[in-house]
Formats: C-alpha cells, sequence, structure tokens
C-alpha cells in the first residue's frame, strides 16, 4: 500500500477484540492450569462469541456482549470438558484485563500526537470497554469510545459504523476503520470507511462486498499510512490502494 492513497483521514476508529487487544491473552494466563487446552479454549471462545452476536442478531434475541461472551465460555468449558472450581470467574475476569498487542501503544501515542482523532468501535459493553482500556493505561488516548449498546445491534449491521460517524462529526471517507477480523474490514468498506484490514492472524479474503483500501500485518505501520510525510515507521503492509 502507499501512503497516497489514505489522503484526508481525520480519524482512525479501531475494533477492540483482536485489533488492540489480544483475545487470546485470558486463556494464555491460566495456561499452567489447562495446559495443551488452552489455544483451543481461546479458539473455540472467540468462535461462539462471535457467532451468537450473529445468530441473536438474525434472531432479534439481543443480549449484550458480556452475557455473549459468557455464554460462549460455558459452550466451550462444556465441549472441551474443562470442568474446574472457579475456572469461568476467572477467565470472564480475566477478560476484562486483555493485553494489548507489542505495538498498540506506541502507535497510538505517535496518532494522537500527530493530532489525529481516536475512537474504539466495538461490540463490547460500556462497562467492559471502560475496563479494559483503563487497564491498558490508554484513558487519556480515544475522544470516543463506543458500543453497540448504544444502537442495540451487533457489527456488522451499518448503524453500528454509522456510530462512528455520528459522535465523531466526520464523513466515512475522512475515517479509516481498522479491525483484524476480515469480515469486520470488509463490511466497514461497503459502508464507506476507508479501511484497513490488520491480518494480524494471516486469513483468506473474505468473500463479501467490499475490498477494504489496503492490509497490514500489524498496526504498527499505520502512523506512515495516515501521515504520508512521516518517517518510516515500520510494519509489514500489502494491498493497494483504491
Amino acid at each position: 500500500m502507499h501512503s497516497e492513497g489514505l489522503r484526508n483521514i481525520k480519524a482512525c476508529v479501531f475494533d477492540a477484540y483482536g485489533t488492540l487487544f489480544d483475545f487470546t491473552s485470558a486463556a494464555v494466563a491460566v495456561r499452567d492450569e489447562l495446559g495443551d487446552d488452552w489455544q483451543a479454549l481461546a479458539d473455540l471462545w472467540r468462535q461462539k462469541q462471535l457467532q451468537y452476536t450473529w445468530l441473536r442478531g438474525l434472531a432479534g434475541h439481543h443480549a449484550d456482549f458480556w452475557q455473549v461472551t459468557g455464554d460462549a465460555l460455558d459452550f466451550s468449558l462444556a465441549t472441551l470438558k474443562l470442568e474446574r472450581p472457579g475456572l469461568r470467574q476467572r477467565l470472564m475476569e480475566l477478560y476484562l484485563r486483555l493485553s494489548t498487542y507489542p505495538e498498540v501503544d506506541r502507535m497510538l501515542r505517535r496518532l494522537k500526537e500527530g493530532g489525529m482523532k481516536l475512537a474504539i468501535l466495538s461490540n463490547g459493553t460500556p462497562a467492559m470497554l471502560a475496563a479494559i482500556v483503563r487497564n491498558s493505561g490508554l484513558d487519556e488516548v480515544f475522544d470516543a469510545v463506543l458500543s453497540v449498546e448504544e444502537v442495540g445491534v451487533y457489527k456488522p449491521h451499518p448503524s453500528v459504523y454509522a456510530l462512528a460517524t455520528q459522535r465523531l462529526e466526520l464523513a466515512p471517507v475522512n475515517i479509516c476503520f481498522l479491525s483484524s477480523n476480515g469480515w469486520d474490514a470488509f463490511s466497514a468498506k461497503a459502508f464507506g470507511f476507508r479501511v484497513l484490514w490488520c491480518n494480524r492472524f494471516n486469513q483468506a479474503a473474505e468473500r463479501i462486498p467490499a475490498t477494504p483500501d489496503g492490509e497490514i500485518s500489524d498496526l504498527s505501520s499505520l502512523p506512515d499510512l495516515v501521515f504520508p510525510s512521516s518517517p518510516a515507521y515500520g510494519g509489514k503492509q500489502t494491498g493497494k490502494p483504491t
């Protein structure tokens, strides 16, 4: 990707889980107890968590992300037969203290110093997002932390993406949206955002409308792409601007 593909960006809006915060870090924290099962638990928990958001949205049975996260964990623990006293409670508490990915703090602070508006747009509840931002020491970084609870439906419903344009008072074309989830990145592009897909997990491209403006392997190169005159900041960059 060339930086000229992202001109006139006034705000960067980030998905939370898997993009800024490592959703596997809760299971990693109890790896000594889980042994080799920690990865299977982390993967299944995330898979069912997202699946339940979509199923509830389609059925019109909304429940907030804290309940969905707990329901997905219950399913995963039962499937893997991990019946340990207190394990569920520990994992849920750890979900409020997920680690950031290594490049996130420096990247966000550089964007902030450059005058970029910054926001989170997430499925998480306001309380979940407040806890994870606070525990990561990022309280003063974001101009807005937006939850789907404001509209009562999960991504990828267009009303969720519209929250960012309304709160930041910017047109979609002036917002760069970042997500590690391919379905989220492609759907945000269909809404009208400029989008960089942070493809941390080397996923294949989705077969849904529309194609993100570019693909990066982590967020370290983002300041270079939205501040074209800045010196090289590192990070693998792939893809082509539209």
